[in-house]
């Protein structure tokens, strides 16, 4: 145990994480030349186009330092904010942490961020300053930001470029000697925390586990504390590339275990795996998750219901920040409210849902959580338009809060400022961390910062704004429910909670929104928003019509009102039997409106 160390690494988006794990397993002879590619720990297709990653992915190196071999466990974790908890998870299973700052960059938001998780668990913290080879690199300022967030020495930055392998033997000695090894008897009753799982079609359920004490060896039987179900450890060993199959694991290792699991709610992350016989207590586990945005998941074809049902209870071993329930729709049949941690959560869990499980779905407007306070005395919980008691019986409700820290340019605080009072903010201080680098923090509805925030946030300060927020509580807010009627008929898939102050305009955008985007039918269809019985917006889409009169060349024109006043009364009876199609773009034109 005293040559083992375990460690992450985390920093900002794009700052070079995955970039210098490439080379710390080039520079250990881990990969060789054939294995070695960009992003090797990347290793779903999302990840390697949108080049960012998504899961946190363990390796085992090995290195000599001074006659002595050691094992060191590496774990490369996401840098957006909307994947905190796949860090908080990996931050959990390690002693120390890599923090990357880029040297062009400096440090934004979601550095001080992950760094805070990463000292809330005690964790020895080693400062890289990456990309010191770039044209535009700030070598000195950004060691005076490290020097002052830490508070290590200037002599402690170590200063690398991942690029062109700088900088990686350094790295290594520091993770050596400054890491500790991990604590842990490898005699005690066995205790083993699940920090990550994934599904195979072939073996079942793949689980990734830190061992804390004791020793597991193969063939052992095991049992999980919280679920209480037994098993037998088929195989386990330690994950390289591949994984590699050991006889036994003793403490203070990261390892994976295969055990034939086939049903995937018997296993959950933050579980303890220990022996039966010898039982060891439940480990603290992670907390649990607070998803930040809800929105519906329903199958394009509403026969998928079951096969979405065992795609989700898969995709959720591998991500387990994905939350959900059952829901139906009078619009769209049955499907599942789920709770992600952000928008680019939400399009990755819809992206992974049609590549690896080949299936089609219908996401419906995100929304957040509200509390309603009913004259009653009742309190509920209002994750969905639909679910909003009647606007008589609600005495007020609440809305969550957040405090974003922003850190930006200078030359963009007054755009920032007017974005964030347009979107109900207000700006509780404002800080210099540099002369030309500023951190804002404001308070404001999580409703606003949904949509499309974070983007006009990177559009307004030309990308150099970073952005960082966290759940501060409720607070009594005017919101109304808008309901969107085609027809007079309500679609529940369409409504929104939005702010008082602000629905009439909502209302007007979405209608005109709607009406570019649904095709036109035989017959005229009425677009309207309301607030309970009262009408904010109106378009209407006017009917594809045949021409009648093409018979008619000459002749009266009572014969021509005639032919006009039948296909009249025609259009009235196919208007009233007539159901209007709602295209999939439709339910996501709330997104699209300025």
């Amino acid at each position: 145990m005293e040559n083992i160390r375990n460690f992450c690494i985390i920093a900002h988006i794009d700052h070079g994480k995955s970039t210098l794990a490439d080379r710390l397993l080039e520079f250990t002879g881990t990969l060789n030349e054939r294995q070695m590619e960009a992003q090797v720990l990347d290793n779903m297709d999302l990840e390697k186009e949108k080049g960012i990653t998504i899961k946190s992915h363990a390796i085992q190196m090995k290195y000599k330092l001074d006659g002595q071999e050691y094992i060191l466990n590496l774990i490369d974790t996401p840098g957006h904010v909307d994947f905190s908890y796949e860090v908080s998870r990996s931050i959990a299973a390690c002693e120390g942490a890599l923090l990357i700052v880029d040297a062009s960059q400096g440090i934004e938001a979601q550095t001080i961020s992950n760094l805070y998780l990463a000292l809330e668990h005690d964790l020895e913290i080693i400062p890289v300053m990456n990309k010191i080879d770039l044209p535009h690199a700030m070598p000195e300022e950004v060691t005076d930001e490290i020097v002052e967030l830490i508070g290590c020495k200037r002599e402690d930055v170590i200063r690398a470029s991942a690029k062109e392998g700088k900088g990686i033997e350094e790295i290594l000695q520091a993770v050596v000697r400054r890491i500790k090894a991990p604590k842990g008897d490898p005699k005690a009753p066995l205790q083993a925390m699940i920090f990550d799982s994934v599904f195979n079609s072939f073996r079942g359920i793949e689980i990734y586990m830190r061992v804390v004490n004791g020793t597991i060896r193969k063939g052992d039987k095991i049992t999980f504390v919280n679920t209480g179900q037994e098993y037998f450890a088929e195989e386990i060993g330690v994950l390289k590339l591949d994984k590699q199959p050991r006889s036994e694991i003793s403490a203070g290792n990261v390892a994976y275990l295969i055990s034939g699991i086939k049903v995937a709610s018997e296993v959950h992350v933050g579980d303890t795996i220990t022996h039966p016989d010898r039982r060891g207590e439940s480990l603290k586990g992670f907390e649990e998750v607070k998803p930040m945005v809800f929105a519906g998941i329903y199958p394009v074809d509403t026969t998928e219901f079951e096969e979405l049902r065992a795609s989700m209870e898969k995709l959720k071993l591998n991500d387990a920040s994905l939350v959900w329930e059952l829901e139906t729709s009078a619009a769209l049949g049955f499907g599942f409210r789920c709770g992600f941690l952000g928008m680019l959560h939400m399009e990755i869990i819809q992206e992974r849902l049609e590549r690896e499980f080949n299936m089609t779905v219908i996401t419906t407007v995100p929304s957040v959580e509200f509390k309603a306070f009913l004259t009653d005395g009742e309190e509920l919980s209002v994750n969905a338009p639909s679910e909003m008691p009647d606007p008589t019986r609600i005495n007020y409700l609440e809305e969550p809060y957040i405090k974003a820290q922003i850190i930006s340019k200078s030359e963009y605080i007054g755009p920032i400022i007017s974005l964030c009072m347009d979107k109900r903010g207000v700006i509780k201080n404002q800080n210099y961390l540099t002369t030309d680098r500023v951190e804002m923090s404001f308070e404001m509805p999580l409703s606003e910062i949904v949509f499309d925030f974070f983007d006009k946030l990177k559009s307004i300060s030309r990308g150099y704004a970073s952005l960082d927020y966290q759940l501060i509580g409720f607070r009594e807010s005017d919101m109304v429910k808008l309901d969107v009627m085609l027809n007079g008929e309500k679609v529940d898939a369409l409504s929104a909670i939005v702010h008082r102050g602000k629905s009439h305009e909502w209302g007007r955008k979405l209608c005109e929104k709607l009406r570019e985007l649904i095709p036109r039918q035989m017959f005229d269809i009425a677009i309207q928003a309301a607030i309970g019985q009262k009408i904010v917006a109106r378009e209407n889409l006017s009917a594809i019509r045949k021409n009648v009169l093409a018979k008619c060349y000459g002749g009266d024109i009572s014969r021509k009102r005639k032919l006009l006043d039948k296909q009249k009364k025609g259009k009235k009876r196919m208007r009233q039997i007539g159901s209007v199609e709602v295209p999939q773009e439709a339910f996501m034109a709330i997104l699209k409106i300025e």
